[in-house]
């Protein structure tokens, strides 16, 4: 899925403005510049042609993708004093998206599946722990964009019906 329809998804799971994404951002120590944050949302963004000839919208960079994501993980759930902060993964993959939302709304393996069940996907626990496994493990399995997005849209559902 592209980074910026996976910060557009979280912006209104959480119902963020520009300065609280902002705000996210600065809280994993990234500091944005005025225009990257609007860009994300910019309906004319820029085109990029590829070696084959394809025309593509230029997508949010990995590295401001990867400190909003932890940025979120700080704001619902507070930095540890305990640990140190991990170092930024890039490129972010679906499957680091979905290992980031399950740490930021402390989510468990059944919760993930009831709301991907909601969605009408049905997965089981064996499938969904190889998302979660080390890239090199036999039996890791990449995350794909359906999945993620069902898993997204079925997050919003779930955080903008719960009182808060």
């Amino acid at each position: 899925m592209r980074n910026d329809e996976v910060i557009k998804s979280i912006r209104y799971i959480l119902d963020l403005d520009d300065a609280q994404i902002a705000e996210f951002l600065k809280l994993a120590d990234y500091q944005p510049t005025r225009g990257e944050v609007t860009e994300i949302f910019n309906q004319d963004k820029e085109t990029e042609t590829k070696i084959d000839g394809t025309v593509v919208e230029k997508d949010t960079p990995h590295k401001l993708t990867a400190h909003f994501l932890d940025g979120v993980i700080f704001h619902l759930r507070g930095k540890s004093d305990k640990h140190p902060p991990q170092p930024i993964q890039t490129p972010v993959t679906n499957n680091i998206v979905l290992k980031k939302l399950r740490v930021a709304f402390k989510l468990k393996d059944t919760d993930i599946i009831d709301i991907l069940k909601d969605e009408g996907l049905s997965i089981s626990k064996t499938e969904l722990s190889a998302f979660f496994r080390d890239d090199n493990h036999r039996n890791y399995k990449n995350c794909g964009d359906q999945v993620l997005r069902n898993f997204l849209r079925g997050l919003a559902k779930r955080q903008r019906t719960s009182p808060r």
